[in-house]
């Protein structure tokens, strides 16, 4: 058999396994990577200074600055620990599997339709956990973390992106319109999510910021 036609039929065969994947760009790619990072840190810290709490009740993490900013109101919460266990946790595990894709697709790699699909409810899930966990925060904790607010980024970001990806791609059904909108204005809709969440964090404190 010719070398070219060893080629046609490594070329059919690529087509076959792709058949039915989707891959990303580079630039998906390393968002995935540094918004997994960025959470998979805050995760990280959160735990270390959680575990020492626990080890000394008047251990007052480093970023409790003020009655406000104040990790350590957070850390002893029960909202701090939903599931029996510290949140931190679920975040190590959650933002090292984004990273883990993330670093697929840079190598290349193609997902299925359903790969996709498990991607964006977990995504889905983490914005809706964040979601809660700022109410639980501005209005019922009455304190601010800023290492959450770095996961809550990261994971807002990291949502958007994926559902954007989606959509774009038709692993998620929608109107033209929409997926016309996504290929130009991604960004537009975190920027617009964080912003939100910033006033609200603002207006919820406007006395102490302007004191």
């Amino acid at each position: 058999m010719t070398s070219a036609a060893l080629d046609d039929v490594s070329s059919e065969r690529e087509e076959r396994s792709a058949a039915g994947t989707v891959g990303g760009s580079r630039a998906f790619a390393l968002l995935l990577v540094i918004t997994g990072a960025a959470g998979l840190l805050a995760a990280w810290v959160i735990t270390i200074d959680k575990f020492k709490l626990l080890e000394d009740p008047n251990f007052t993490p480093g970023c409790s600055l003020n009655p406000v900013v104040s990790c350590g109101n957070i850390m002893k919460s029960e909202q701090a620990s939903v599931f029996g266990f510290p949140n931190p946790m679920l975040g190590l595990v959650a933002y090292g599997v984004v990273i883990a894709i993330g670093v697929g697709l840079v190598a290349g790699a193609r997902y299925r339709r359903w790969f996709w699909l498990g991607l964006n409810a977990g995504t889905l899930f983490g914005v809706g956990f964040c979601t809660w966990l700022q109410y639980q925060s501005l209005y019922e904790i009455n304190s601010l973390c800023l290492w959450c607010c770095l996961a809550w980024v990261a994971t807002i970001v990291m949502f958007w992106y994926v559902t954007s990806h989606n959509v774009r791609h038709g692993v998620l059904p929608a109107p033209g319109a929409l997926r016309g909108f996504f290929d130009e204005f991604t960004w537009v809709v975190p920027v617009l999510h964080i912003g939100i969440i910033g006033m609200l964090i603002l207006t919820r404190w406007w006395d102490f910021w302007t004191s």
